[in-house]
């Protein structure tokens, strides 16, 4: 990553407010050059969401963030051949993994409960030249995702952060696909989670150093028995 620039024009789509204040960061994932548009100011985003009257979960913004999980995923994804593959991102957030996947030549469904998640992503491919499809749903309903299951592959990264997503994830992943990444960087639901998964899928854990900072993350790669 060469460092955030600050970005005057907001393109069409994205949302106002806080989270028009844009930086464009700059990575390079699989040898190839990948932009990436995010609020500067994730604390002031946080502010203008909870002077809200009771705002919904779907509004937090956990997703304006390039959290090290996300860049060490798409970092993976980059490495990975993937033409001719389909691939689901849960959580997309900014976008960047679907990015990544998209450039390494994957069919891409990315998708997220926040609709400002959605629209960054979308204005992200965009920036990138590449074609992400969206989909804007919860984990709790993944008629959706269901709908093009199953995936030659599901990633999905720094997932793990509330306790109620710890079962429905175990439920959902063996519905989607039968190879599935995901990267934490050791959230304290991280290890209830492998237990869940230890207990039906094969699991390959790399421990690697984000790109941009650290912590180190894990990436799980699971495998249907």
């Amino acid at each position: 990553m060469t460092g955030a620039r600050r970005v005057g024009e907001v393109p069409a789509g994205l949302p106002g407010g806080a989270a028009a204040d844009l930086v464009e960061e700059v990575l390079t994932l699989g040898g190839h050059r990948v932009t990436l548009l995010r609020p500067r100011d994730g604390d002031a985003l946080l502010d203008e969401v909870l002077a809200e009257d009771d705002p919904a979960d779907d509004r937090l913004p956990f997703w304006a963030e390039l959290w090290p999980s996300g860049s060490a995923l798409a970092a993976a994804v980059a490495e990975r051949p993937l033409a001719g593959t389909r691939v689901l991102e849960l959580g997309c957030g900014l976008g960047l993994v679907s990015v990544a996947a998209a450039a390494a030549g994957a069919e891409v469904l990315a998708a997220d409960q926040s609709a400002e998640a959605i629209a960054f992503t979308t204005v992200n491919a965009g920036r990138n030249g590449v074609a992400v499809r969206t989909v804007r749903c919860a984990f709790e309903q993944p008629g959706p995702l269901l709908a093009g299951a199953p995936w030659d592959l599901v990633v999905a990264a720094d997932v793990l952060y509330e306790p109620k997503t710890v079962p429905v994830l175990l439920d959902l992943l063996p519905r989607l696909g039968r190879e599935v990444w995901v990267a934490d960087p050791g959230r304290p639901r991280e290890p209830e989670f492998l237990r869940g998964v230890d207990a039906a899928w094969r699991r390959e854990t790399t421990v690697v150093s984000a790109p941009d900072a650290l912590p180190r993350v894990r990436i799980h790669r699971l495998f249907a028995r």
